[in-house]
């Protein structure tokens, strides 16, 4: 019997050709947009998943909050991740991390640019699940001036030969480092990348006790059924014992008056799975993703799967007059309606099996460029994940059933005797159901397109808002500390090159901070001030445009401005300076006996945006550098006509005073765009979803529309004898299809606005909705609905009427 049900089936769907082919490809797009979707959440999900510990395995954050600024970051001390073990009898073992980032390589007379390398104790590969191919793991890292390659990094680096206790120059380090092991190159769904790791024993600060000193990541392994939360409440006790001298030693005032004040100082423990898709915490490694987004796209991905079934569903309905005699001739022949149901289901779930086969090819097809936009490797992993084959087959009888339920009851309650007499009636409830499933397509694609539409106009205010300043033709070197004390020397040569304007050298670039330091003010150690600082020369606020809001900058031809300072208006707001030339900041010296420095103000700066609009302007300091504090950034300023050549000549400059070291840069204005490439991506993608969505909404308008013409060839006729035009035909269609368009942009509207508005939260910076946003989502889904039903409307109304009138 059931043999007897899938050939019937098949003949059915062969004598329905086009509507076969409008189907499966409706329904095979909007699998193919749901399946890529699953697939890169998926792929989100699974980062830091592999590790075996994973469970037993916290990173140590800290939350701070001086004067009013308040910071949740990654950065601890060195001596947190010791102190634990010791103090805390939940606490076995704990790991330090610190990024170097792009790093060279010296082996021999070869050089090369790592991207990623790091610093780690030898408990790394305890911690984390990446297998040593050689190599001791309890003592690869052990000693100082050792370090350990990726196995595709060693490869680049000593080809065939064998790299284990071979020498390397890295960094500025004068002294070699020994290769003591190969590790499997770290997968890409891990936190952090490291191409490279150095023993963090080679660190000044591995054993020092600065308990102020945040800089590096630090990591802790529970022992079994440890409550993290017990290790969390213990934060206290050690915060007073271990950090509360040094904030006697820094700001003169214990831990209890500084908390007393509303500052904070906290640890908390982060599980290692929620590191990726947390970005309330500013990462030391890889940014974390917003988990808003993942629910976004899964939203889409369900409404996508919601508009191709109800697609299914009207095109299924637009042939039941092609197919109510072939009802009619079953019932008569004795088929029961149970019998008919169940050849329509075998016929929707066979549809869905093909749209599902050229789903796979469609999604094998696109995943490359996928790729290529979010720069990841997303697979679909037929056979590396135990449940996709079984969930693939699953949606194909899901979906079969979803849409093909309502046209299998619908086409099996035909009456034999009016269908054999030609006498269909006119089911004005099938008519109006389809029409509210068109109306919830186009609410649906409505909301995606104001959606989108007001993404775009987000992400190009903030690309194209006044920073504060000038991000054009800026090229920023990096590890300025390779040209040493030759700093000034440098910059000369730097100037003297034809299409160089300016030259500047800095601890900081916008996008690249690196010291959020607590100061004091004089007259009031009360109080504590926290300002992102920032050392620089005197032509750092020429080199970037930034304005003066008042006062002066560092100046030559005053020897004192070496020991003063300048703030940004944020500063002067948050901490309610009456008079900003009249603060004058403790410089901390970490020695209680020691006379105290002050730094007065000699100048506010215009805010300016150091970081991405995302967040608040917050108060920014600058100090001045000098020749002996050499590590950090050197600002070019070109010519807007500079080219290849003076790039070219730059580089030899670089090499001349480096011994040909190679040069690491970028342009300012590309890699501060990187602070939103999460927000572009995903731009990308609602786009490329939405116009899918939209074209699945109107294969199902098109169904729509070609049941209703069936359902009125002859009105048409009768009309068109009695003298009424294409035109006017097209108009009578047309003014319904705009009535379910208003519809559908009055229930969206609500929708749309409710989740701009709560996404626009995210953004410190953003813009207004506006009612252009709102009617220009209607006209559009107008126009693609007029163009969708206008080809079926001409067609009939072109026919001769005598045709028409003779249809039924």
């Amino acid at each position: 019997m059931l043999k007897n049900l899938f050939k019937y089936s098949l003949r059915a769907l062969k004598r329905q050709k086009t509507y076969v082919l409008i189907n499966v490809f409706g329904l095979a797009i909007g699998l193919a947009c749901s399946l890529i979707i699953l697939i890169f959440i998926r792929y989100e999900l699974s980062f830091d998943q592999y590790h075996e510990e994973k469970d037993r395995l916290y990173r140590v954050i800290l939350n701070g909050k001086i004067g009013g600024q308040e910071v949740t970051v990654t950065s601890t001390a060195s001596p947190v991740g010791p102190a634990m073990v010791d103090e805390f009898p939940e606490v076995e073992n704990f790991l330090r991390m610190n990024s170097w980032g792009e790093t060279l390589i010296k082996h021999n007379d070869n050089r090369f640019i790592e991207d990623y390398f790091m610093e780690a104790d030898s408990s790394f590969f305890e911690f984390f699940s990446i297998p040593l191919l050689r190599g001791n793991i309890k003592t690869v890292l052990n000693e100082p001036h050792t370090v350990v390659l990726s196995e595709s990094t060693a490869k680049r680096i000593f080809g065939n030969d064998d790299p284990v206790n071979q020498l390397l120059m890295i960094g500025n380090d004068t002294a070699y480092y020994k290769v003591t092991g190969i590790y499997a190159d770290i997968p890409e769904t891990t936190h952090f990348s490291a191409n490279a790791i150095g023993s963090f024993m080679t660190n000044p600060r591995a054993s020092d006790n600065e308990w102020l000193s945040n800089s590096f990541s630090t990591y802790l392994l529970l022992h079994p059924n440890s409550d993290p939360q017990t290790v969390e409440d213990r934060c206290a006790a050690l915060i007073e014992k271990h950090v509360g001298p040094e904030i006697v030693k820094f700001i003169g005032i214990s831990i209890q008056e500084f908390l007393s004040q509303g500052n904070k100082y906290n640890y908390f423990l982060q599980k290692l799975a929620d590191i990726h898709l947390d970005p309330s915490i500013e990462q030391e490694f890889k940014p974390a993703n917003d988990p808003k987004y993942l629910w976004i796209f899964g939203s889409i991905a369900v409404l996508i799967i919601i508009i191709a079934s109800i697609n299914f569903m009207n095109l299924s309905t637009a042939q039941a007059g092609k197919r109510a005699k072939e009802v009619g001739i079953k019932k008569v022949s004795g088929s029961s309606r149970g019998m008919l149901i169940s050849q329509f289901l075998t016929e929707t779930i066979l549809l869905s099996l093909f749209a599902m086969v050229l789903t796979i090819i469609i999604t094998e097809i696109s995943l490359p460029y996928f790729n290529n936009l979010l720069g990841i490797n997303l697979n679909v992993g037929y056979f590396s994940n135990w449940y996709t084959i079984p969930g693939l087959l699953l949606g194909v009888i899901f979906i079969g059933f979803l849409a093909g339920s309502y046209p299998a009851f619908y086409l099996s309650a035909f009456n034999p005797y009016m269908v054999m007499k030609g006498m269909r009636a006119r089911n004005r409830k099938g008519i109006t159901l389809k029409s509210v499933l068109v109306v919830l397509q186009f609410s649906i694609s409505i909301i995606l397109i104001i959606g989108t539409l007001i993404m775009f106009r987000q992400i190009s205010f903030m690309m194209n808002k006044n920073m504060g300043f000038d991000k054009e033709h800026l090229l920023v070197l990096r590890q300025a500390y390779t040209i040493g004390s030759k700093i000034n020397s440098f910059k000369e040569e730097i100037k003297s090159i034809p299409g160089v304007v300016n030259v500047s050298a800095s601890t900081a670039v916008p996008g690249h901070n690196n010291n959020n330091n607590g100061y004091t003010v004089k007259g009031h150690p009360e109080d504590s001030y926290l300002l992102q600082t920032n050392w620089v020369d005197y032509d750092y606020l020429d080199t970037y445009g930034i304005a003066l809001a008042s006062g002066r900058f560092f100046d030559r031809k005053n020897s004192t401005d070496k020991d003063a300072c300048l703030i940004n208006e944020s500063a002067v707001k948050s901490y309610a300076f009456e008079d900003p030339f009249s603060v004058r900041f403790n410089i901390p010296t970490g020695d209680e006996n020691a006379e105290i420095k002050t730094m007065p103000v000699i100048g506010v700066v215009k805010d300016f945006h150091f970081e991405s609009m995302k967040t608040d302007i917050t108060p920014y300091l600058f100090r001045f550098k000098d020749e002996d504090n050499n590590w950090g950034y050197i600002s070019i300023k070109l010519a807007p006509n500079a080219g290849k050549s003076t790039i070219e000549e730059i580089e030899k400059t670089w090499e001349s005073f480096t011994s040909n070291d190679p040069m690491q840069s970028f342009f300012m204005d590309k890699d501060f765009d990187r602070l939103y490439r999460e927000e572009k991506q995903n731009s990308k993608l609602a786009i490329i979803f939405t116009i899918l969505a939209i074209i699945i909404a109107s294969l199902g308008l098109f169904g729509l529309t070609s049941f209703t013409i069936q359902q009125r060839t002859k009105e048409i006729g009768v009309r068109k004898t009695f003298g009424a035009s294409v035109g006017n035909i097209w108009k009578i269609v047309a003014k319904e299809i705009l009535v379910l368009v208003a519809i559908s942009t009055a229930i969206a509207w609500p929708f749309v606005y409710w989740i701009a508005d709560n996404w626009l939260q995210n953004y410190h910076y953003r813009i207004n909705l506006q009612i252009i946003d709102f009617i220009a989502g209607f006209l559009i889904a107008l126009i693609i609905a007029l163009i969708t039903i206008s080809h079926r409307t001409l067609k009939t109304a072109r026919v001769n009427p005598a045709e028409s009138l003779r249809y039924e």
